[in-house]
């Protein structure tokens, strides 16, 4: 029954490498397990290049990982601008002022910036960026959003339309978009890469007002999930990711969004230190998550696409899913994936 469906698109990996030949077990994935697409990152956790070390080098391997790929995949990477950047000056690329600089000089200046920075992404193959970042500036002692200057501002209006111009800007260039992290991490006191984070006593409503915005002015691209636990929104604990309540309730249901649930990255340890990769996928799914990313970067699996796919057939196997309900999210990474080759087609 399952082996029609390409599970392998509902994954985006990270790996090792500034080069793939033909042995790669990322060759594999990306044709016979038709992955969905990679992450690409700069550098490895211990400090060692990872995917990315020159325009030119990046050139090369974007068009082997396209060149390995049954079906198009997205090409993606964290290049927000400012201390969050993957395509880094110091490796020869375009330098960036970060969304805090941003919010304070305006929003034609994030129109600037973000046009420029999405032409350097389209011109070497890069199809989606994991930005905007939409958290409010709530918690000035944040240590993953408000000390790395990640946040526009503390006014929901002000970052929905910094927002708005990031995403136009890359529009025009066929590059996709994924706001994050739902259902708001910028109150947070601590950063769920290092172990869990419960935000009820610190988050705000407030938090989910830019995606009101973006969602009523029709955005569709991805939206990514944050690994927080909030039990205003989900009274078992389950960090959101993880959560019917927040992703199927919240996040489709009231808020209606039709576009594509990415989760941040499974082995961040808010996750992998409660659930093995097996459950994990498996209650991402359940929760409504249509694209598992691993990012490969903390601690790198060979087998997170097999084992995911695997994890995702039990699932339809045992009745615990149907088919209807996954074939519901390929369509939806079908979709998104067909109007980025249209932008870029200028279509």
């Amino acid at each position: 029954m399952t082996s029609e469906l390409p599970l392998g698109q509902m994954f985006v990996v990270g790996f090792r490498g500034c080069d793939l030949d033909g042995q790669h077990w990322l060759c594999e994935a990306l044709d016979r397990d038709r992955l969905g697409g990679v992450i690409l990152f700069a550098r490895n956790v211990d400090g060692s290049v990872q995917n990315i070390a020159s325009p030119r080098q990046l050139e090369r391997l974007v068009r082997s990982l396209q060149g390995a790929a049954a079906l198009p995949p997205f090409i993606a990477v964290d290049q927000e601008g400012g201390r969050v950047c993957r395509l880094r000056v110091g490796d020869g690329f375009a330098p960036s002022c970060s969304a805090a600089d941003l919010g304070r000089i305006g929003v034609a200046a994030t129109a600037r910036q973000s046009d420029h920075l999405a032409l350097e992404l389209a011109e070497f193959g890069i199809n989606l960026n994991f930005a905007p970042v939409v958290d409010l500036d709530l918690n000035p002692d944040n240590p993953i959003i408000g000390r790395y200057e990640r946040s526009f501002g503390t006014d929901p209006l002000v970052v929905a339309d910094h927002a708005r111009a990031v995403v136009e800007a890359h529009h025009r260039h066929g590059v996709g978009c994924c706001l994050k992290h739902f259902p708001g991490h910028g109150s947070a006191g601590s950063d769920s890469h290092h172990g869990f984070v419960d935000c009820t006593d610190h988050w705000q409503a407030v938090e989910l007002s830019p995606y009101r915005q973006m969602l009523a002015e029709g955005y569709s691209d991805g939206i990514m999930t944050a690994h927080l636990v909030n039990r205003r929104l989900d009274p078992s604990g389950l960090p959101a990711t993880l959560s019917p309540p927040v992703i199927t309730g919240l996040l489709r249901g009231e808020l209606g969004f039709e576009g594509v649930v990415f989760s941040d990255d499974l082995q961040m340890r808010a996750i992998s230190d409660a659930w093995g990769y097996i459950e994990a996928v498996q209650r991402a799914v359940l929760a409504g998550v249509d694209v598992l990313v691993v990012g490969n970067n903390l601690a790198p699996v060979e087998n997170a696409v097999t084992a995911g796919i695997g994890a995702i057939e039990t699932l339809l196997d045992s009745g615990r899913i149907d088919a209807h309900h996954i074939r519901r999210s390929l369509a939806r990474i079908a979709r998104f994936k067909e109007r980025i080759r249209g932008e870029k087609n200028g279509h």
